[in-house]
């Protein structure tokens, strides 16, 4: 193989790598809560989108240090787990139906539950309730 053609099919493949990375990158469905006086409220219509694409979304407040991951479980059972590692701390993030440590690799499933460390704790999970038409995450009763 010439080294042209080597370097025009390295290209290629990069690019079409890229374009995939891109998607995965953009996949994530954020939300924005309300706070109020136990934990977030979200509207259902916000979820929407995240329903009908992926089984996951993902929550932002400004007064929370880390976001929350929401997996849907069914129609309506949801789990919200503190993407906090467990290990050192680091954000953790959304791969499939699991969550990941960029910084030391431990995993945890939808449950929160360690399933490859160095971490040995289980994620804090806070409990998830739909009243009306919204959905409430209960910020005090988070547990391990």
């Amino acid at each position: 193989m010439k080294r042209r053609d080597f370097l025009l099919d390295a290209c290629i493949a990069c690019t079409a790598g890229l374009a995939g990375l891109m998607t995965a990158c953009t996949s994530y469905h954020y939300v924005t809560a309300k706070m109020v006086t136990d934990g977030l409220l979200i509207p259902i219509d916000l979820l929407k989108p995240a329903k009908e694409q992926r089984n996951f979304f993902i929550v932002r407040h400004e007064q929370l240090r880390f976001p929350v991951a929401v997996f849907r479980l069914d129609e309506a059972t949801y789990t919200a787990l503190w993407m906090q590692c467990a290990h050192q701390g680091a954000e953790l993030q959304v791969a499939g139906n699991q969550l990941v440590c960029p910084a030391h690799g431990s995993e945890y499933d939808r449950n929160g539950k360690v399933t490859q460390g160095p971490a040995v704790r289980d994620l804090r999970k806070f409990p998830v309730s739909i009243t009306g038409s919204d959905l409430f995450i209960d910020l005090r009763k988070a547990r391990s």
